[in-house]
């Protein structure tokens, strides 16, 4: 009988725990993604060809310059919304530095740091960036203007755009150099 209500107990310790885990985990979600009702799908309205305009948004360089996304198009584009701290987005850094090096000069890399200044800094995206030697270029969103106009609820998030700045696709979580590859030339 003890032995069941050791059970018993234990069992309703995990569940708790499973809830409150849950409870926590969609908590602090909430408070890491824009509160913007999805602006990407009302910003990006805007269809041309079938595809949707790629929303416009300003950044700041690694010189504290402001950088409009607008002024990039010309060429096929990687948009990487990223930050120091998430381990998926460290993981598949190396890989778009790889990719960069060797068709850096044909597509326009655009790699987001999402400063908010609590959990991300300029200052923390930089020291990585140099840390890791990556030579593509960094801007930082620390307005959140960049992550407001595209709902980023998830990082890493990687958008492709065409030459004429539409959305061609949007994949979450980290990928590897030969889906990079396979969706850049798709951009061509």
């Amino acid at each position: 009988m003890a032995k069941n209500t050791r059970t018993l107990t234990l069992i309703t310790v995990l569940v708790l725990l499973i809830i409150v885990g849950a409870f926590a985990y969609h908590r602090l979600g909430g408070e890491a993604a824009p509160q913007n009702d999805n602006p990407a799908k009302q910003n990006s309205g805007q269809v041309e060809n079938g595809r949707k305009k790629a929303p416009d948004f300003t950044v700041v360089d690694v010189n504290g310059k402001n950088v409009s996304l607008s002024k990039l198009f010309g060429k096929p584009m990687v948009l990487n919304f990223w930050a120091s701290w998430c381990p998926p987005c460290r993981g598949e850094m190396p890989e778009f530095n790889k990719v960069y090096g060797s068709v850096g000069s044909q597509v326009t890399f655009v790699m987001v740091d999402l400063t908010d200044g609590r959990r991300e800094t300029k200052e923390s995206g930089m020291r990585f960036i140099k840390e890791q030697d990556f030579s593509f270029p960094v801007y930082f969103d620390t307005k959140q203007d960049a992550a407001t106009q595209y709902a980023v609820g998830a990082i890493p998030t990687t958008i492709f755009i065409d030459r004429d700045g539409n959305i061609v696709k949007e994949l979450q979580g980290a990928i590897d150099e030969g889906t990079l590859l396979q969706q850049i030339e798709l951009l061509k």
